[in-house]
């Protein structure tokens, strides 16, 4: 096994920090990174901000394991005390922008497949850092995906205090149209299209869906903006709102859009089918991995690049979700030891369900 420790993880997500990559300007960051891994001996596969590195014991025919982190941030958010790209290393702590989410999950990521790419561990490994995760953007994993060759299961580097999300909700955001008729507002004339709407609104505010999932709940749908109207004097023939949907692993998009569809007098229309929800059986090799390191398991409702993953994954890092898209972000280095050493266990006792 390689020699890359805390040490380096802390050191690589300095220089990380101090690099503003924000999503679709991630060029830079991609550029320290891929120098990184070619100076650590790889050779890394660059598409646009995305890298791709395979292990150097690889076997044709045999299982492939995903390792995806991202490398783009949101922007500085709130009132922070110092320079969002400063990198300040305070007693216990980094603290700066993409330290938490999902910078030190990246680097711990990075170390462990480093230390791992000589070594038999039963299946291939392939690393993947990349783009436009914080904005869902079709230019991070989507872009990359049919060059990664068969990818069997995946590990999604994310904030979860290395514990297993097993699960996680989709999203889905429809734009729904009422039409009615346009007249004037002093007589008793049209038909209101916002009235339609309100109907329909009061509608979703009690509905409930009849399935809810052991690790996800209920499905979450709000009504979260609105559209309607000319004039004081005018009638609407018109009205759009939209509908916030958070799915759990229990529905598929499209049973959610033929239940509404159903029951509301509004034309639906989906923004995107892109963000489904996700579940990992708990026969899963990557599941049955977890529960004999004693790792608690749950289902997650924040979106990440698991929801683009055509393949089982799970997600799992160092850091804690609660702290991602805050001013002040930080991760302590004992979360980067345990991120690194974590990552290397796991990895390590998954040849025992896996190979």
């Amino acid at each position: 096994m390689g020699g890359y420790t805390a040490g380096h993880s802390i050191r690589l997500l300095e220089k990380l920090v101090r690099i503003p990559s924000y999503s679709k300007e991630e060029q830079a960051v991609a550029d320290v990174l891929e120098q990184y891994l070619i100076e650590a001996g790889g050779l890394p596969q660059r598409i646009e901000n995305n890298l791709i590195l395979r292990s150097k014991v690889w076997k044709e025919g045999r299982k492939t394991l995903l390792l995806n982190s991202h490398m783009d941030t949101v922007k500085p958010q709130g009132a922070w005390e110092s320079n969002p790209h400063e990198a300040i290393i305070l007693k216990d702590r980094l603290i700066g922008l993409g330290s938490n989410d999902a910078g030190g999950c990246l680097v711990s990521l990075i170390h462990a497949f480093l230390n791992l790419q000589n070594t038999d561990t039963g299946y291939n490994l392939v690393l993947a850092c990349t783009a436009e995760e914080e904005i869902s953007g079709k230019g991070g994993i989507e872009s990359v995906w049919g060059m990664l060759g068969k990818i069997d299961a995946g590990i999604v580097g994310e904030p979860t205090s290395m514990q297993l999300a097993v699960a996680e909700k989709g999203l889905l955001v429809i734009d729904a149209y009422t039409e009615g008729k346009s007249g004037h507002a002093a007589r008793n004339e049209g038909i209101n299209a916002l009235y339609l709407a309100v109907d329909d609104i009061n509608r979703i505010r009690n509905w409930n869906f009849s399935k809810e999932s052991p690790w996800l709940g209920p499905v979450k749908m709000t009504v979260t903006m609105i559209q309607s109207g000319t004039q004081h004097n005018v009638v609407p023939a018109e009205c759009q709102y939209v509908i916030d949907i958070r799915v759990n692993d229990l529905y598929t998009f499209e049973e959610i859009m033929e239940e509404l569809s159903s029951e509301l007098s509004a034309r639906l229309i989906p923004r995107s089918l892109r963000l489904r929800p996700s579940h990992l059986p708990e026969d899963h090799p990557l599941f049955l991995t977890g529960k004999a390191l004693g790792w608690n398991a749950y289902g997650s409702p924040t979106l990440s690049d698991q929801a683009l993953i055509p393949a089982p994954t799970v997600k799992l890092g160092p850091g804690e979700s609660a702290r991602s898209h805050t001013p002040n972000e930080y991760i302590l280095f004992s979360e980067l030891e345990a991120g690194l050493a974590g990552y290397q266990t796991f990895l390590q006792k998954l040849k025992s369900y896996w190979s």
